[in-house]
């Protein structure tokens, strides 16, 4: 009996049919196990020194540096704040600044926005300041004369500016110094206040100590500017402050006759 040459044509194609079928319903092989990815490394943190604002207080009472607002500033620094893009007037009061680890820098940063909140505000988180200069004009948010207010004397307007986590709408029906008061919140303002620097001196590219800085007391050859240096004269030994003469510091200092409450700065700040 002979078979058609069609018909064996067929025969093959009926059972590659059946082959190709049993190769669609084949499991799948199991995916490959997707390592897991590495925790981000914890950020060592570092208590900053006193400032001698911080030091008078607590032999004498009032407000006070809270340690753990050290902890907040260091775990909130970017990067940049810590590379080589820093402006190199840093060395004013750290002159080992580029030589040290991420921890001392971290240090350091934490420090200086405490001496910069104790010639701002004396170290008070409520304390704010109605500007009545006509030069100050009106706070584009709260639609009011312009107030400085928390530890770093900010503004509503701040958070147009540099994106801060102030509330009006929920603070306007607060009374002037309420704690609950988002403008108020040392981590709300001093979050703010690196969120300000790092534009200047990152972004802007401009030195540490600026003419145009956002606070008065960072601008050289101002009375406010030796309010806040009297408050630097303390930072992490890492630093090395420490190590160097005193002398121009102390013919600096010598020029201020009497010495100045440290919201006195707030008062003489122009933004």
């Amino acid at each position: 009996m002979t078979i058609s040459a069609g018909r064996i044509c067929i025969g093959l194609s009926v059972a590659l049919g059946l082959v190709m079928s049993g190769c669609k319903h084949r499991a799948a092989p199991p995916p490959k196990p997707v390592p897991a990815s590495t925790p981000a490394k914890p950020i060592k943190v570092k208590q900053a020194p006193p400032t001698p604002i911080e030091i008078k207080r607590v032999e004498l009472g009032g407000p006070s540096w809270n340690p753990g607002w050290d902890t907040f500033i260091e775990r909130s620094l970017p990067r940049s704040m810590l590379s080589y893009r820093v402006p190199r007037d840093v060395r004013r009061f750290c002159p080992c600044f580029f030589r040290m680890s991420n921890t001392n820098k971290r240090a350091f940063w934490a420090y200086f926005f405490q001496a910069l909140a104790g010639a701002e505000a004396g170290l008070n988180a409520k304390t704010n300041v109605l500007h009545t200069e006509v030069n100050m004009g009106i706070d584009r948010v709260s639609r009011q004369r312009i107030r400085s207010e928390g530890l770093l004397q900010l503004t509503y307007e701040d958070k147009k500016r540099y994106g801060c986590n102030f509330d009006w709408e929920a603070d306007r029906h607060l009374p002037l110094h309420d704690p609950r008061k988002t403008i108020l919140n040392p981590e709300n303002n001093l979050g703010c206040g690196i969120r300000i620097l790092k534009r200047q001196i990152i972004t802007e590219r401009k030195p540490l100590f600026s003419p145009s800085s956002y606070w008065a007391t960072l601008r050289p050859g101002t009375f406010s500017y030796e309010v806040f240096a009297r408050q630097m004269v303390n930072p992490p030994r890492a630093c090395g402050f420490h190590l160097r003469r005193r002398k121009p510091v102390e013919r600096h200092y010598s020029q201020v006759k009497t010495p100045a409450p440290p919201v006195v700065a707030a008062v003489s700040s122009t933004r």
